[in-house]
């Protein structure tokens, strides 16, 4: 179930509102006038879903890579490489 907090308690309640976020692990939502205004989490939090959407980035331009043709590798060379760097 998502946290959901008044605005209000931004001012007046943060500490308890930052334990959420690093305790639960998850998002407190945050209403101002009823209807959803902001989103307040963890740095860590954060920097997870930065990171992820970083890598879907990644794995979108290398899919539009191999829809244009270039070449792959299978994963038993990429193994074989990885292998030879890590000596």
């Amino acid at each position: 179930m998502p946290a959901i907090r008044p605005i209000s308690d931004l001012r007046n309640r943060a500490r308890e509102i930052a334990r959420v976020c690093h305790t639960s692990n998850r998002p407190v939502f945050i209403t101002r006038n009823g209807e959803s205004d902001l989103v307040v989490m963890s740095q860590a939090h954060y920097n997870r879903l930065v990171a992820r959407l970083e890598l879907y980035q990644r794995l979108e331009e290398a899919e539009h890579q191999v829809r244009r043709g270039r070449k792959t590798l299978g994963h038993q060379e990429v193994m074989r490489k990885l292998r030879a760097k890590l000596g």
